[in-house]
């Protein structure tokens, strides 16, 4: 396994089963795009999809839905990596797609 996975595989189980003031099943919605409610999931989406417009706003109604600081940071960096994530597999794919169409 290259040193690459490991710490992505690492980052991931970190963020996602370490210790953390939002519940496991919060950040794995976030870091998925599916399944986190209200505010807090509206700010996921947005941080996955448009994260260039993000605003104050969408922070403080995350934090009024309930949430504190600590959990709307974890919120965001969980959405955060798991979109980079899944566009880090999609540009693997397209390289391995790419490397066999070159060997056809």
């Amino acid at each position: 396994m290259s040193d690459i996975r490991q710490a992505r595989e690492a980052l991931t189980s970190r963020i996602l089963e370490g210790d953390g003031k939002a519940s496991p099943s919060e950040r794995r919605a976030a870091f998925n795009n599916n399944g986190l409610a209200g505010a807090p999931g509206a700010l996921g989406d947005k941080i996955a999809k448009h994260a260039y417009r993000v605003t104050d706003q969408d922070i403080t109604a995350a934090r009024t839905s309930g949430l504190s600081e600590d959990q709307v940071f974890e919120i965001v960096v969980c959405a955060a990596i798991g979109q980079a994530s899944r566009q880090y597999v999609t540009a693997l794919a397209a390289l391995d797609a790419a490397a066999a169409a070159g060997k056809e």
